[in-house]
């Protein structure tokens, strides 16, 4: 094998080729583009009519029907795209294709909460192929991305600034192909998890960098190494903001079983994806969640998840969180460094979204051991119960855990706490909180007071002090 890789790379140290086309110039297979460690093999994309791109219109009239345009001005012009909305290309990645229901379902979902021209971009005449030729192909989709962005520009005066390009996988880095040829004047880039075969470890030229839009953020969900692990995505950053839900590697859910896995609520071919490639497929699910939960999914920034994990990043800093998907941009620091790591968690199928809460419970009653539990009320919702401690319960003493709840529950009202042990105790001990403090992530507090003692398994009810 490692001789089979040694010839490759001398291979690749012979001057290359290249192919040139109309309207997008010359593809070289030269280095970084071939011969280099990453991608060894000699290989050029192949030409736009075999590709054959697709551009899949969807807006306000049309939101379930697309209407298939190309880029030249008379056919943007007879469609329903208007230059008084942001425009958002979604690039699909490896094997899928411009049709598959999660690109319509992502124009759907942001159609009910904006006005905004959605693009699916169809390239399944490239991507249904070997994966290292694909790898190459989307050279060519990012230049047919490039040149509609130009085409706006030119034709319809139309600011590039306005043009938000979403890609999965390999779309990733079609879009990043695409900011590079508009000299990174594009408004926004979002990968959903880059791949990494051929791409990590690679120059900025041949993959997604932040030089690639005015803010790339990326949501990174299998970024474990592709040998042994089959990650199929970049666990290296390579955007202004990068997204690590549940550590980046393995998402919640995606340890099913096969058959309930195949067989899926989404039909026999979305499981059959998923049970390939659920970490991968995550990335895109998550963010067309985050389009209908602005505060869902705020991440938070961290050296680390097991930092995280173990509760050392919370709350969020004076600037505020970050939202991972859709509200991204408005973060105020989003473009103040590059490769800005931010982790939270998830929930295990749609809808995603938690909500991280610090809780903090003072005990009073007596010693014992057990279980403590709160759950929290709010004037938009209420949660389960959630543990905070489990060990021994001292009163006068404080127990702080952090709690992803499911639910946003706005203001805070009340809380309910209750214990127990299931240890037989004849002298049937009580314990009560004399004080519960709940801090949101941006900061603010909410102090609760009681002075109640419980036997376990008694709710005790907390109001505000």
């Amino acid at each position: 094998m490692l001789l089979l890789w040694t010839l490759m790379l001398l291979v690749g140290a012979v001057a290359g080729s290249e192919v040139c086309y109309d309207r997008f110039g010359c593809f070289t297979d030269d280095n970084p583009w071939a011969g280099i460690v990453q991608r060894p093999l000699k290989i050029l994309p192949w030409s736009p009519s075999s590709i054959n791109t697709g551009f899949l219109l969807y807006t306000d009239e049309n939101p379930t029907n697309y209407q298939k345009i190309t880029a030249d001005p008379s056919s943007i012009r007879s469609s329903n795209f208007r230059t008084d909305r942001k425009t958002r290309f979604i690039i699909h990645g490896f094997i899928d294709k411009g049709e598959e229901n999660w690109l319509s379902n992502m124009c759907k979902t942001m159609l009910q909460v904006e006005s905004v021209n959605c693009i699916c971009v169809d390239w399944k005449g490239g991507s249904r192929t070997l994966y290292t030729q694909a790898s190459q192909n989307i050279r060519v989709v990012g230049a047919e991305v490039a040149y509609f962005v130009d085409v706006l520009k030119s034709e319809f005066g139309y600011s590039p600034s306005n043009v938000h390009v979403i890609g999965h996988s390999l779309g990733s880095h079609a879009a990043g192909e695409a900011g590079r040829r508009t000299n990174g004047t594009i408004g926004r880039i979002t990968g959903l998890d880059p791949a990494e075969p051929c791409f990590q470890g690679t120059p900025e030229l041949v993959r997604l960098d932040p030089s690639d839009a005015q803010f790339v953020d990326v949501i990174h969900t299998d970024g474990a190494p592709i040998i042994p692990n089959l990650g199929f995505g970049m666990s290296q950053t390579v955007g202004h903001l990068d997204f690590f839900p549940n550590g980046g590697k393995e998402m919640p859910g995606c340890q099913k079983n096969i058959l309930s896995q195949i067989v899926d609520i989404d039909g026999i071919w979305e499981g059959t994806r998923d049970f390939a490639a659920c970490n991968h497929l995550r990335s895109y699910k998550y963010y067309t969640d985050s389009i209908l939960n602005p505060t869902g999914f705020a991440g938070f920034s961290c050296p680390s998840y097991d930092s995280f994990s173990s509760n050392q990043c919370f709350p969020c800093a004076n600037g505020g969180c970050p939202q991972m998907g859709h509200y991204a941009d408005e973060f105020s620091g989003k473009t103040k460094g590059m490769f800005q790591k931010f982790y939270l968690n998830t929930g295990d199928k749609s809808n995603f979204s938690y909500w991280r809460y610090q809780v903090a419970v003072t005990l009073s009653g007596e010693k014992v051991r057990g279980h403590v539990l709160v759950s929290l009320y709010g004037n938009w919702g209420n949660s389960k119960q959630y543990e905070i401690y489990n060990g021994s319960l001292k009163p006068g003493n404080s127990y702080i855990n952090q709690i992803d709840c499911d639910v946003d529950v706005g203001d805070l009202e009340k809380i309910k706490f209750i214990w127990y042990n299931n240890v037989i105790n004849l002298t049937r001990p009580k314990v009560g909180a004399s004080r519960i403090t709940v801090t949101r992530n941006d900061g603010r507090e909410f102090n609760f007071c009681s002075q109640e003692t419980v036997r376990e398994d008694v709710l005790l009810t907390l109001y505000s002090c």
